[in-house]
């Protein structure tokens, strides 16, 4: 297999015998949808690509769809006039700038079908262009917009320099209305909803396809999409690792499924980390090793966010799937980056859960955050290997005796005179040796403070400052915190946990099997 990592166009995928999973009948029915489309989607799941096999068929080229789903589905196959513009070469850019690369971006097009001199403004030069395209052709324009949201995401925060940026983005796309009756179809992609008001104040009829079940699966890949067109990857990666082919699919599916756009959606699989683990014959961090957005570390900082408070998240659709600029939690964000997903839906109520979709990105997530409570975030990889190989063995008191020393390495802040502080990295270390672990579990006498279950054991852990650890073990036994986990079918350990506000370290532990 020829696996198409870091390749966005569909020509060059048909024509050089990439692996190709067939989106076509989908997109045949997204081009007959509607005049004006928005579709959301998370960075490297596949929208590049979208727009790049809709640019060639709307191009007319029938040999490169040969044994695709839409090659029985169309029957004229028109040759239209497509402008594509990719705005994600547009990033980090001043006002000047920006109108640099509008224009560089124009010009190209302007080589076909010509300019005239009054057309100074981007705007103007857009409009022109349409209306000759139109004129040359007979027939009317295909307009795609790739990444229509990267001039602004990185300076969504930064009022002065957005409202700039903003306005040159509305300038640039107004045309899109006033040339309506030269348009056969325009289609824009983004990560973030930035509202219609806020850059399309002209264009208020664009349709947004983002949760839609019908294109739940447009981009990324299925678990049905998997199990056929890579079964013999599966099995080379198999053979690879010298482990059973259910074995693989397990962890490919822990790793990078999980991902769903709508109240009724397939589970998707995030396409990027995919291709790669195929390529490499092994599982690892390929999506968030691609690059963390600065802005998402920023604006969870910005927001206070706790990372217990990023998982397990209930929320109506006009909540979650907000403008990013008018966003007053960081769920919008979240969602639309694709670090939470839609894990459940109540139809009575229109509530949806939300949480981290997979070991991956929680993995990722995790790391990022342990910089906001240690010194030498570079230790951590090493440390928390030591700590999974303890919490195996059951070896707790080594377990304790390592963690801390490690945290010796946090920084005195004034959250370390609350328990929350370590509530929540103890959230992230435990996170990251990849066990399910939540706090403040409710109880009929209270709430633990933590749960964290491995495969063979339940572990109840309640926290103290300045006490003892005895009491804090006392407290688990007093409010009966271990009747509400009788029914988990797994050995139960009850542990108290003493924090000095002095040292800000563990001061000291008790351990009980139950």
């Amino acid at each position: 297999m020829k696996y198409p990592i870091g390749i966005q166009t569909f020509k060059k995928i048909r024509k050089d015998n990439f692996i190709y999973v067939d989106k076509t009948e989908l997109i045949y029915k997204l081009a007959h949808e509607s005049q004006y489309l928005f579709l959301s989607r998370p960075r490297r799941f596949g929208k590049s690509l979208l727009l790049s096999t809709l640019e060639s068929y709307f191009k007319g080229e029938k040999e490169l769809f040969k044994g695709l789903a839409i090659e029985k589905l169309e029957t004229e196959w028109i040759q239209r006039p497509v402008l594509h513009f990719d705005m994600s070469t547009a990033k980090h850019k001043s006002v000047s700038e920006l109108g640099e690369e509008l224009g560089i971006k124009l010009s190209e097009y302007e080589k076909l079908y010509g300019k005239e001199e009054e057309e100074k403004l981007p705007n103007q030069r857009l409009a022109g262009l349409i209306k000759r395209a139109y004129q040359q052709t007979g027939q009317q324009v295909v307009v795609l917009i790739d990444e229509y949201d990267a001039p602004l995401l990185d300076v969504a925060y930064n009022q002065e320099v957005f409202e700039e940026l903003r306005y040159t983005m509305r300038n640039f796309y107004s045309p899109l209305k006033a040339c309506d009756p030269y348009l056969h179809f325009v289609f824009l992609t983004g990560i973030t909803k930035f509202s219609q008001l806020s850059i399309f104040s002209e264009l208020n009829n664009i349709r947004n396809v983002s949760m839609l079940p019908k294109y739940a699966a447009i981009c990324g890949i299925t678990e049905d999409e998997l199990k056929t067109v890579f079964a013999e990857d599966i099995e080379e990666m198999a053979a690879n690792l010298s482990i059973s082919t259910e074995s693989v699919f397990k962890e490919l599916k822990h790793n990078y499924d999980g991902y769903h756009f709508s109240e009724i959606s397939p589970d998707i699989y995030n396409p990027f980390s995919l291709l790669n683990a195929f390529a490499d014959r092994k599982v690892d961090a390929y999506w968030f090793a691609s690059g963390t957005p600065t802005y998402l570390i920023e604006m969870l900082n910005k927001f206070n966010v706790s990372p217990e408070e990023i998982d397990n998240q209930e929320a109506t659709a006009d909540y979650f799937d907000a403008p990013m600029h008018t966003m007053t939690s960081i769920m919008p964000l979240l969602y639309q980056s694709g670090y939470i997903t839609i894990k459940d839906y109540e139809p009575i109520t229109g509530l949806y859960t939300l949480s981290i979709p997979n070991n991956e990105v929680r993995i990722g997530l995790m790391k990022n955050l342990l910089n906001n409570y240690v010194k030498q975030p570079q230790i951590a990889s090493t440390t928390v290997a030591k700590l999974y190989t303890k919490l195996l063995k059951d070896d707790l008191d080594e377990f304790f005796n390592l963690l801390k020393t490690f945290l010796g390495t946090v920084p005195y802040t004034e959250n370390t005179q609350y328990e929350g502080h370590y509530q929540s990295l103890f959230y992230v270390i435990f996170s990251l040796l990849g066990q399910y672990v939540d706090i403040e579990i409710r109880t009929p006498q209270g709430r633990v403070d933590m749960v964290l279950r491995t495969a063979t054991r339940l572990y109840l852990i309640e926290f103290k400052i300045d006490a003892s650890s005895e009491k804090a073990l006392q407290q688990i036994d007093l409010k009966q915190y271990p009747e509400r986990f009788a029914l988990a079918g797994l050995p139960i350990t009850k542990v108290g946990v003493n924090f000095s506000s002095k040292t800000k370290n563990i001061e000291s532990w008790e351990i009980t099997n139950k």
